[in-house]
């Protein structure tokens, strides 16, 4: 992988352990942290991992080549030293790492796909270019990445859909394997109301900061909410950091917004529990684009984990993993967006309901348990042809196979 250290990135940190547990020896290539995850290689509970120095992309396409670039000769290099494998498992984006991937395809490695993003949807959302030639170009390699993969692994049904439509693969060959929140890392904990700041409300926005997560629409809706719908009996609290961050700290100092929202940062996640555990709504502001429609946010799914009910704008995906666990409103209308959230400060009845349907929707249909026999089932599928470990539950027996 190439956009996150790992343990850090939980979902590639959870296939992980779901594959040690299964008998496989795992292996990961991906890039050091800066503020953890930050030694060259280290094993963690049985994984090995090895990482690379990347710097960030600034400074548009140009930054992105040097980036894409740096992150593929490292890969490459560290793929040699870990050879000979049996399935070569790469996550998007960038749509460039079955590249490193061939050295050990050619060896006779099987290659699963897990597509986290759907890239040329992530370009127009996060660049206002349209249909231009960077974009055909990201077509192109997302079609050269899906005719690479023998296995695809979709986070959604919507991305299944493109990978048989666009992609061209067979039904039988794509699996659906949600992400899910560690539910050990979201406990709910006794409330807090001191982080309120003497309000007597606590709104709650967790996530990414980047150009196409809506903070901005957050914001804005704030406003509306103390502007335009009246009501000032709140502190909100963003936890997060992102590419954003900067410019909408500076936002919220522009809507006279500084004396109610706070912006932490990354935060601890003994702290980050405190926060939600306290909130009594949470924020999913993510705006109606090509990409957000048809993927699943993680945000959704950690909140309900917590057992907190949830304001989004209505996206196809959100509705699939929040149901009657969320209120929506209409794409982009910051002040509907606004309205919904004083209707729920003003029902604890209703909050607390749409609380625990979250949770049991985290605990039955949407738990990592059911990702985790999808996953073996691609594994299973990728390696249909030969000796492949036992299809059992994941507890980890016999001779190990390797990833």
């Amino acid at each position: 992988m190439e956009n996150l250290s790992v343990p850090f990135d939980r979902r590639v940190w959870q296939e992980c352990t779901t594959l040690r547990d299964a008998g496989w020896t795992v292996h990961v290539i991906c890039p050091r942290g800066e503020k953890r995850d930050t030694e060259p290689e280290a094993v963690i509970d049985g994984v090995r991992i090895h990482r690379y120095p990347l710097r960030a992309a600034t400074g548009g396409p140009a930054g992105y080549l040097r980036e894409y670039g740096s992150a593929l000769w490292h890969t490459y290099r560290l793929a040699r030293k870990v050879g000979p494998v049996h399935v070569v498992h790469a996550c998007n984006p960038p749509d460039l790492l079955f590249l490193p991937a061939r050295w050990l395809t050619r060896r006779g490695a099987r290659f699963v796909f897990d597509q986290h993003d759907l890239v040329p949807e992530l370009y127009l959302s996060r660049f206002d270019r349209g249909k231009d030639l960077l974009y055909r170009a990201v077509c192109a390699l997302e079609r050269l990445t899906y005719r690479a993969a023998d296995i695809v692994i979709a986070t959604n049904e919507s991305y299944r859909d493109v990978a048989v439509s666009r992609g061209g693969k067979r039904p039988e060959d794509v699996f659906v394997v949600r992400s899910a929140p560690a539910v050990e890392r979201f406990q709910p904990v006794p409330p807090e109301p001191e982080l309120k700041r003497g309000k007597p409300h606590l709104l709650c926005y967790l996530g990414v900061m980047g150009p196409q997560d809506g903070v901005d629409y957050a914001l804005r809706a704030l406003a509306k909410l103390r502007d335009e719908v009246g009501r000032t009996d709140w502190h909100a609290v963003f936890v997060g950091s992102g590419d954003a961050f900067d410019s909408m700290v500076e936002l919220s100092r522009q809507l006279g917004l500084d004396d109610q929202v706070q912006f932490t940062g990354r935060i601890p996640d003994a702290d980050l529990v405190r926060y939600l555990s306290t909130a009594d709504v949470c924020l999913s502001p993510d705006p109606h684009n090509p990409l957000n429609d048809v993927s699943t946010m993680n945000k959704v799914l950690e909140y309900m984990a917590m057992g907190r009910p949830i304001v989004s704008f209505d996206l196809r995906e959100a509705r699939v993993s929040a149901g009657e666990a969320a209120v929506y409103a209409p794409a982009n209308d910051e002040v509907r967006f606004a309205e919904l959230v004083a209707q729920l400060l003003d029902d604890p009845e209703r909050r607390a309901r749409m609380g625990k349907i979250g949770q049991e929707r985290i605990n039955g249909e949407l738990s990592w348990r059911n990702s985790q026999v999808s996953l073996l089932a691609a594994y299973a599928a990728a390696c249909r042809d030969r000796a492949a470990v036992p299809a059992r539950s994941p507890i980890s027996t016999g001779k190990r196979q390797h990833s």
